[in-house]
């Protein structure tokens, strides 16, 4: 009898653990092909690079069960000039988000870290120019709480484009 009951405890226990192996990821086709997703979807504007910018933007955004993207916050940028491309690429995604079976809607927490590819050498027309973003930039933060209820934090997506001295 003890054996029977130490075999139950232990299926009951084990088995939210074999729920974690079995959760696949939520975009279509996996992590790479998101990645590869917003690499070919994110046009960087002729603002971003003019002013050399560069930084951070956190998106929350939710999900439908056809994965289609209904709601759509910007938690933090940088700057502001960053966010509307991301924004574009955003909306592009929906129809390849998938949710667990369960929910009529789910949210994600994704960030995008957008930075140049720097020239081998340094000039001081460059160190200008990023000491102006820096000094000019005007972030976007979350003066209010943003609840995050049952969202999943996905991998960061990097945005890298070339400058031309």
């Amino acid at each position: 009898m003890k054996r029977v009951l130490l075999s139950f405890i232990v299926l009951v226990t084990a088995l939210p653990c074999l729920a974690q192996q079995e959760l696949a990821f939520p975009f279509q086709g996996g992590n790479k092909i998101m990645t590869q997703f917003f690499k070919d979807s994110i046009i960087v504007s002729p603002a971003i690079i003019k002013s050399r910018a560069n930084g951070n933007v956190v998106f929350k955004f939710t999900a439908d069960d056809k994965g289609i993207i209904k709601k759509l916050v910007i938690a933090y940028a940088d700057d502001a000039v960053l966010a509307p491309p991301l924004i574009e690429a955003l909306k592009k995604s929906s129809y390849k988000w998938v949710i667990p079976d369960h929910e009529k809607s789910h949210d994600f927490i994704i960030t995008f870290a957008v930075g140049f590819t720097p020239p081998l050498t340094t000039t001081p027309v460059l160190q200008k120019a990023l000491y102006n973003f820096y000094t000019k930039r005007k972030p976007i933060i979350s003066v209010n709480q943003v609840p995050l209820d049952n969202a999943t934090l996905l991998p960061t997506i990097l945005v890298n484009y070339k400058i031309e001295e």
